[in-house]
């Protein structure tokens, strides 16, 4: 990635991810030219974000990372919702309405599209496979000021778009759900990618309207509300991006041959 500074700027940008349940990082690597001296704090999210002052003029950041990620996601058509009144206290949060997901104005919305569905995962399917089947993938009907309302007004739009209407009817049906950026292996074009995640029967599962079967090969980035809170880079000052390319590829390590008992 290559940015260009007027001036001296201060930044928030999100390039390490986190182990988790899904994912452990094996190694990682940073460069950044020139080099300047960078912090890093865990945002309430639990996300780990970067603090650094990129320096007039161009700045180079390279990041090369290796993660264990799961090769499948997880599908559970028979998990039942979880009870509000059961939910851990900082799932909560992703039951709210966000500055990109109204959900308190997606109700009938939501409720028509899972109708005769039953409740917990096959609602959240059906809305997952409701977007990828109704809205059109396509650049240039959206801004960073474009809610979930307006993609449906639009009947288009980018992943991003596609996760907050994900996220905003799950919201609506109160099934707690958060937006999840990070890569997908073998995506086309490969850059930085969004789906969103629904809390169904005690857990967290995936859901990417963008694509038409269930894919793993992911790694997460970040987690938030919605796009305010997963930014890749937050800039306080003039910074425009020169260049930015994203790869990721699979390491094939075969497992070690089972240990047999005498």
């Amino acid at each position: 990635m290559t940015v260009t500074a007027a001036t001296d700027c201060p930044v928030v940008a999100m390039l390490r991810p986190r182990s988790g349940d899904a994912q452990w990082m094996v190694s990682e690597r940073y460069e950044m030219s020139p080099w300047v001296r960078t912090t890093e704090y865990v945002d309430s999210y639990g996300n780990l974000c970067q603090r650094l002052t990129i320096p007039q003029g161009e700045m180079r950041i390279e990041v090369e990372m290796e993660l264990e990620t799961e090769p499948l996601i997880q599908v559970t058509p028979s998990a039942r919702p979880t009870p509000v009144a059961q939910l851990p206290g900082d799932v909560l949060q992703f039951l709210l309405q966000s500055r990109y997901c109204p959900s308190d104005k997606m109700e009938a919305r939501a409720l028509e599209i899972v109708e005769g569905c039953a409740p917990g995962y096959p609602q959240a399917e059906r809305i997952r496979s409701w977007i990828h089947e109704t809205l059109e993938y396509r650049y240039g009907v959206s801004d960073a000021t474009t809610d979930a309302i307006d993609t449906l007004g639009h009947g288009a739009g980018v992943c991003r778009d596609f996760s907050h209407v994900g996220v905003s009817l799950c919201r609506a049906l109160k099934i707690p759900a958060r937006m999840v950026v990070g890569y997908l292996y073998q995506l086309d074009p490969m850059d930085m990618h969004a789906w969103f995640e629904a809390f169904i029967g005690g857990r967290w599962y995936t859901f990417d309207a963008t694509q038409d079967q269930p894919r793993g090969g992911r790694i997460v980035i970040a987690y938030g509300r919605d796009a305010a809170d997963v930014a890749f880079v937050s800039n306080y000052g003039p910074l425009q991006m020169a260049e930015m390319k994203v790869t990721v590829d699979r390491l094939d390590n075969p497992a070690p041959p089972p240990v047999l008992a005498d």
